[in-house]
């Protein structure tokens, strides 16, 4: 998917296509995520669909959880699915950055080649 180190950098086009890509990924990610916790919350919890929606969109944001939680089977799935959100956003930064931090280490790889010779 990426370019080797020997050879050339792509085009500044086809960067912002690579990037674009990546933030498309990291969009169904995130949704996907956010539908496993409405279904979660829904059914698990038995919250209404704006409920349920609204607790994982807060837990996914890293904001915490809106209603309180009653049943069991709810409390072990919002435990799980905070620990698994913290873990969504890590991988969404990385999916984000990789072809930023790719093209910068491209790029100083080529400038320190050229120094050498």
């Amino acid at each position: 998917m990426y370019e080797h180190r020997s050879q050339p950098i792509i085009s500044f086009n086809l960067f912002i296509r690579r990037q674009l890509l990546h933030v498309f990924f990291a969009l169904l990610i995130i949704l996907g995520s956010l539908l496993l916790g409405v279904f979660g919350y829904h059914f698990l919890e038995g919250l209404n669909w704006i409920d349920s929606l609204l607790n994982a969109s807060m837990i996914l944001g890293g904001m915490g959880p809106v209603n309180t939680v009653q049943t069991n089977g709810g409390k072990i799935f919002a435990s799980v699915y905070a620990l698994y959100s913290g873990i969504v956003f890590l991988v969404v930064a990385g999916v984000i950055f990789a072809p930023i931090f790719h093209r910068l280490m491209h790029k100083f790889h080529l400038e320190f080649e050229e120094e050498k010779d």
